[in-house]
């Protein structure tokens, strides 16, 4: 397939501007970078098939059109001591965008809150939420969670075990592309 005069695979190896979309090799790095954001600049291009110049353009490419948008080490919770996980559905008083709002910015200024949902169905919010203890977990929630503006109900459930967490986003759908 000739692209401006260039083929495709020219194209990728040159690292010139690609469409909007991904192609193949924009979806090698996401799933290399998925498993191992540590990777040098090196050792993916080698695991890509690219050289490192062109690798390096698209990681870039793909940092400023948002597909990355952040590069993180991934903690073992227990072993810092933050033996709970809570899900904790949060129903709102009212669900107007303003008292929306402000509930928002307070889910994001918690950091024992570690993920915050907006739902559909029962409860405006789904948080999940990490404590030290079951003792730990209740006084914040009393301390902090049930002071909140505009909260109506919470209904809390606790986890009992992890079966996956942290886990890679699918890419297959991807597949095939250019």
């Amino acid at each position: 397939m000739a692209i401006s005069g260039k083929t495709r695979s020219a194209e990728a190896e040159s690292g010139e501007p690609h469409g909007a979309g991904l192609d193949r090799y924009d979806v090698a790095i996401l799933g290399e970078l998925q498993r191992d954001a540590r990777l040098s600049n090196a050792e993916l291009a080698q695991r890509i098939g690219l050289s490192a110049a062109p690798t390096w353009r698209r990681v870039r490419w793909l940092e400023e059109q948002g597909y990355i948008t952040g590069y993180r080490a991934e903690l073992n919770r227990r072993k810092l001591g933050l033996g709970v996980l809570a899900f904790v559905r949060v129903d709102a008083d009212r669900n107007n965008a303003e008292a929306t709002q402000a509930l928002e910015a307070a889910m994001r200024a918690m950091p024992e809150v570690v993920a915050c949902h907006y739902i559909s169905g029962a409860g405006t919010f789904e948080l999940q939420v990490v404590a030290t203890d079951l003792d730990a977990y209740s006084r914040w929630a009393m301390e902090v969670l049930f002071r909140l503006p505009n909260v109506k109900d919470v209904h809390t459930s606790f986890s009992l075990g992890e079966v996956k967490a942290g886990a890679e986003l699918p890419l297959t759908h991807l597949r095939g592309r250019a």
